[in-house]
Order: structure tokens, then C-alpha cells, then sequence
């Protein structure tokens, strides 16, 4: 089985910032999200666990699975999307000519990253590579693996597992903290 989640809450998503890579940590709502995430799936079975080097990513797989004989693995390929120059910023998709507000109304016209910013095409070769190198084989092998990532970088490995359209690409996401089986 192949299985993903997304990180606790923080400070900036309660601020509406676009976090990104920023290393941003778990707020205490956040850590209490995990933890809590750790009592509802504490019998679905993981035999490995891969995740963002980001410090909200590690603390929630690291709270998820606490008590269990489950190894943490960082992967840099799952790292938050870079969203730039506007990381840090309050997100506002009322202002239809910034590039940010294209990037996530209408993602399939988001052709030319913004400065710092990483294209779709990038984030989806690194994760597809991720994928296909470390993922997918160990579940051919029959083992149950967890990604604890972000919401864009979540979004494109659901995106590429269950063959979604870059015109659907937000519809994919996962909330804080709850599992979503993809296969």
C-alpha cells in the first residue's frame, strides 16, 4: 500500500502565509493534530516512512509514529514546492493578475515560474522520480509505505498516481494530518 499525508498545522497556515520551503515548525495545534493523528491511524500498518526534510514534515511523521518500530526517512525530492518570492506572504486570491493567484486558480496556465519559484514541471520530475526509484518498488515488494509531505508536493504524487489533469491539481489535496490511501 502506498499512503500519504500531509503535515501538522502551523503558525503561517493559521496566518494564511505561503510557507513553501520555508522551514517553518508545527504550531502547538499542530503538534496536537499529530498526535492525535497518531491515536486514529495507530493500527494501519506502515513498514517504512518517507518524508520532507522540513521540520514540520519530520515532527508530524516523528509524532504520527511514536512508540512504533517504524523508520523516518528524509528524501530532499519531497520537499515543499518553492512558491519564491512570495513565501512568507499572506495568500490572497483576489488580485487575478499575480502570477501566485494563477499558480493556484488555474495551474495549468502557470507555464513560467515566478522568481525563486519552481515550475510544475519541476516538482513533478523530482516527486515522479521519487516514485518510480523508491515508492513504487517497495510497494511491488508488498510493503506499506507513507509520504508526510506538503499540500502542493502531496498533490503531485496523487496527481501522477491516480493520473489527475494539471487542471485538477489542488482538487487533490489532503487536509493537515489525515491518511490518504493511494494504492
Amino acid at each position: 500500500m502506498l499512503y500519504i499525508m500531509r503535515h501538522g498545522k502551523t503558525e503561517w497556515n493559521a496566518e494564511h502565509k505561503l510557507q513553501g520551503r520555508t522551514d517553518i515548525p508545527l504550531c502547538e495545534e499542530g503538534r496536537q493534530m499529530a498526535k492525535n493523528a497518531h491515536e486514529e491511524y495507530k493500527d494501519v500498518h506502515f513498514d517504512v516512512c518517507y518524508c520532507s526534510p522540513l521540520c514540520r514534515a519530520r515532527e508530524t511523521a516523528q509524532l504520527l509514529l511514536e512508540g512504533r518500530n517504524v523508520p523516518v526517512i528524509t528524501d530532499e525530492r519531497l520537499i515543499e514546492m518553492s512558491f519564491g518570492i512570495y513565501e512568507g506572504k499572506p495568500y490572497s486570491f483576489d488580485d487575478c493578475d499575480s502570477p501566485v493567484d494563477v499558480l493556484f486558480t488555474h495551474p495549468e496556465m502557470y507555464k513560467t515560474p515566478f522568481e525563486g519559484a519552481e515550475s510544475f514541471e519541476q516538482l513533478f520530475a523530482r516527486t515522479g522520480e521519487f516514485l518510480k526509484q523508491i515508492a513504487m518498488p517497495l510497494v511491488r515488494e508488498g510493503k506499506d509505505v507513507l509520504i508526510v509531505g506538503h499540500g502542493a508536493m502531496n498533490s503531485s504524487i496523487v496527481c501522477q498516481v491516480k493520473n489527475i489533469p494539471i487542471v485538477k491539481f489542488w482538487s487533490a489535496g489532503i487536509e493537515n494530518c489525515k491518511l490518504m490511501r493511494l494504492i
